[in-house]
Parts: C-alpha cells; sequence; structure tokens
C-alpha cells in the first residue's frame, strides 16, 4: 500500500476506553476524600459556631456541635464581659497594629529585597545569607534581649515593640519572597530606566514596585493574617486590659481557678475569624497569583 494514500482512506487507530472507564470511579473516590478532609478541618469551626448559640447549660451536657435551644446572649455577655472595656476595643486594638505591621513590613522589605535582588554593593551575599539564616531561629531565643532593648527604650505596655520592627525590615520570609520575585525581572528594564536618568530610587519606586504588586499582596496578606493571631508577642508587650487585642482578650475568658465561659468565648472567636476570612476572601485570587509567580513555587 502506498504511504501516500488520503487520510480518509486510513482505518482509524482503536482507542481503549478502560482507562476512561476507570477515571469517574477514581475522581469519585478522590472527591470523597476531599470532602473527608475537609470535614476533619472545618469541624472545629462548626462546632465553635454552634456552641457560640448555645446556652450554658447545654454547652456541657450536649454533645451535638448544633443547638437545640438557640440563644443570642452569649453575643452580648461576650461583648460587654469585661467592666469599662468592651470587647470592640480589642478589636480597634488587633487592627491598629495589623494594618501598621502591614505598611511597616512592605515598605522596609521591599526596600531590602530590591538592595539584595538589584544591587551591587561589597558583602551582599553574605549578608542575604545571614538574613536567611534568621529564619531557622526560633522567635523565643530572642524575645529576652528584645524585651530587654525595648524595656530600656520605655516601650513595655505599648504598640511600639509590636509595629516599629517591622519598619526595620526583621521579616526575613518576605524579604526572601520578595527577593525571589524580582529576579524575575529582566535587568534590561532597569538599564532602561537609567538611560532614562532614573536613580536607584526612582528606578524602584516607579519602576520595580509597581512590577511587584503579586509579591507585595502576598506579603500584605501573610503579614496581616499573623500579626492578627499573635498571641504569645502581643501578651509579653502589653499589660493594661484596655490595650489588649483580640487573642489576648479571648484569654480573659478563663478566670483564675480554671472557669471558662464557653458561649461568649466561641461567640466572640466567631467574630475575631470575620475580619480574617473577608480579608482572605478579597484577595484569595491576588494570594494564588503571587504565590504561584514568586518565590514560594517549586
Amino acid at each position: 500500500m502506498n504511504d501516500r494514500t488520503p487520510t480518509a482512506e486510513r482505518p482509524l487507530p482503536v482507542v481503549s476506553r478502560q482507562g476512561s472507564a476507570k477515571r469517574p470511579g477514581r475522581t469519585f473516590l478522590w472527591h470523597l476524600l476531599v470532602i473527608a478532609v475537609l470535614a476533619v478541618l472545618v469541624y472545629p469551626v462548626i462546632w465553635m459556631l454552634g456552641t457560640s448559640f448555645k446556652p450554658a447549660t447545654e454547652i456541657v451536657t450536649s454533645n451535638r456541635p448544633w443547638p437545640l435551644h438557640w440563644t443570642l446572649h452569649n453575643f452580648p455577655d461576650g461583648w460587654n464581659a469585661n467592666p469599662g472595656v468592651t470587647f470592640g476595643r480589642f478589636f480597634v486594638n488587633s487592627l491598629f497594629i495589623s494594618a501598621c505591621a502591614v505598611v511597616g513590613t512592605l515598605f522596609s522589605c521591599s526596600l531590602a529585597a530590591y538592595a539584595f535582588s538589584r544591587l551591587a554593593f561589597r558583602g551582599r551575599s553574605v549578608l542575604f545569607a545571614g538574613m536567611v539564616a534568621t529564619i531557622l531561629l526560633p522567635y523565643h531565643v530572642l524575645i529576652v534581649p528584645q524585651y530587654a532593648i525595648f524595656k530600656q527604650f520605655g516601650w513595655i505596655n505599648t504598640d511600639l515593640p509590636l509595629i516599629a520592627p517591622k519598619f526595620l525590615a526583621t521579616e526575613a520570609f518576605f524579604i526572601f519572597l520578595m527577593v525571589q520575585f524580582m529576579r524575575g525581572i529582566p535587568r534590561e528594564i532597569d538599564e532602561a530606566a537609567r538611560i532614562d536618568g532614573c536613580g536607584p530610587y526612582r528606578t524602584f519606586f516607579h519602576i520595580l514596585l509597581p512590577l511587584t504588586r503579586p509579591a507585595m499582596i502576598t506579603s500584605a496578606i501573610f503579614s496581616f493574617i499573623w500579626t492578627w493571631n499573635d498571641f504569645f508577642t502581643q501578651l509579653v508587650y502589653l499589660n493594661d486590659t484596655d490595650k489588649f487585642t483580640v487573642p489576648i482578650g479571648l484569654s480573659l475568658f478563663v478566670d483564675q481557678t480554671g472557669m471558662t465561659s464557653y458561649g461568649p468565648m466561641m461567640a466572640m472567636s466567631i467574630l475575631a475569624l470575620l475580619p480574617v476570612f473577608l480579608f482572605f476572601l478579597a484577595f484569595q485570587r491576588l494570594l494564588v497569583d503571587g504565590a504561584t509567580s514568586s518565590g514560594l513555587k517549586g
């Protein structure tokens, strides 16, 4: 038979349907496994949500995640649990500290990342390696010398120990993230900006900074969530009740005798999750784009 036989006259290849028959079963099992894992992960949130609507007697006696007798008293009781200070004050303190932490982290870490990725200076590799090595240090090792320094400054029982370090590029993880992203930007852009008369500062603020938007948004989301959920650092530096944040405010529902007001505490825990959930929901797409186009990718 001639090799130049028209395609229409050639017999069609036989496709085995064995693989396609197995795909629906594998897909079903995969979805079933994902749903099971999701149910295990979401169950504590469902239990917390149901407990926030339970009366006090039912919380102790019932093991069901949903209430048999619904009540809304836990929310006003938890909001006004501390005399003289409402839970709203804790929300304001957490929002202020988290917002300042995000601004400080983006400003200082982006400048440090620009220096490590685009500027040539003596000892750059050594300094960058030392910066990355600080990620391996447990935070509890640094808390004692930091506390001694901040005590000499007179910053104890203020927001400064929680905000000032963010403006000094102390977050090595975010610096590394931005460095990896900036290294992927062609250096021809810097050369073109230099030809047009831009110095290092104008090149950074007008050229590179807009291009690093995905990495900046990723850093902002992680910085906000980590600062909002931080308990240990805020507990160390804050002493007055009116300066407490949401994580410390939740711990006030456990008194010195070990008794816990579960209903009001669960109600305020649900409210404490809302800012993080809304912040993540608003920037979810940008978070995925930044993670896949920066140093978090494999």
